[in-house]
């Protein structure tokens, strides 16, 4: 049995896909849980209806994506640590889930995906882009459980690839996650815009430069612009996690993503302005939000 613990736009996305060859449960709560509990609706690339399995607790399971908000990872380390999870890939954005998931769990591998989907509604996805998704042990071992995982989901159709260097790949896909997650967020447009307006994409640039010399400064000998610009195009009518955090009134992950960047930066000696003001801005807007639910 396979198990999606965080059953929202991506957790959904790779459950739907999962479900046409295994068994598939969906971890979910509130008002996911009880909108799943009647069905999953998929939109965008194709339309479909299905019905599927949904708890809300963890089970035990053969394997287990964890693909809750990184803010989250703590809490549901801890849950899954009182069940057999069997393997365990996170599929979140950020830096340090597998290592939170680690200090309560075994067989933990990392993984990257640029699949994109949307939660439309609570029970409804929007499919908006086929991607890749790349399995690997943080030990950079390419270890039988890793070759396991992608055959599962090469199975079901989704392109996954056994990589050893999936902690490089995650912090190049973490540096690309702060330009798009937090300018999306901020101005509140689709990823294509960031390349369709000159002002924004000078934007881009900006922080996108910080990160590639921070990268640089980890060992990484990087040159991310063709890989910015190629991920907008093909993400161009999506709207980032962050985005559809800030339109959901929801805390976002700009701590994880951004902050795990100014964090490093730190280490090594480095200044960041452009990323620390991205930080302050959505900060701002979470605060914002919430001051504005007080009576």
């Amino acid at each position: 049995m396979i198990q999606i613990m965080g059953a929202g736009a991506l957790g959904c996305l790779y459950g739907y896909m999962l479900q046409k060859r295994y068994d598939v449960t969906f971890v979910a709560r509130g008002n996911q849980f009880r909108a799943l509990k009647r069905g999953l609706r998929v939109t965008g690339l194709f339309e479909d209806f299905v019905n599927v399995k949904v708890v809300d607790k963890p089970y035990n399971a053969d394997l287990t994506l964890v693909t809750v908000k990184s803010y989250d990872t703590y809490e549901v380390a801890k849950l899954l640590s009182r069940v057999e999870c069997g393997i365990v890939v996170s599929l979140q954005n950020g830096i340090g889930n597998e290592e939170i998931l680690m200090r309560f769990l075994k067989r933990v591998l990392g993984g990257v995906t640029t699949y994109a989907s949307n939660l439309v509604d609570y029970g409804w996805i929007e499919f908006a882009g086929v991607g890749e998704t790349f399995i690997g042990d943080l030990s950079g071992e390419m270890v039988d459980d890793v070759f396991e995982v992608v055959g599962i989901m090469r199975e079901c159709g989704i392109n996954a690839y056994a990589v050893d260097n999936i902690y490089e790949r995650k912090w190049i896909k973490n540096v690309i996650n702060s330009v798009v997650n937090p300018i999306t967020a901020i101005l509140k447009v689709r990823n294509g815009v960031l390349i369709e307006i000159e002002e924004i994409w000078n934007l881009a640039l900006e922080v996108l430069r910080e990160g590639e010399e921070v990268l640089r400064g980890m060992g990484f000998e990087v040159e991310l612009e063709d890989t910015l610009r190629d991920v907008i195009l093909k993400t161009a009518m999506n709207r980032s996690s962050m985005l559809q955090d800030v339109e959901r009134g929801k805390r976002t992950e700009i701590d994880f993503i951004n902050g795990s960047i100014v964090k490093k930066a730190e280490e090594l000696g480095i200044d960041v302005p452009y990323n620390r003001a991205l930080i302050y801005i959505v900060k701002a807007m979470e605060k914002t939000f919430l001051n504005s639910l007080k009576p």
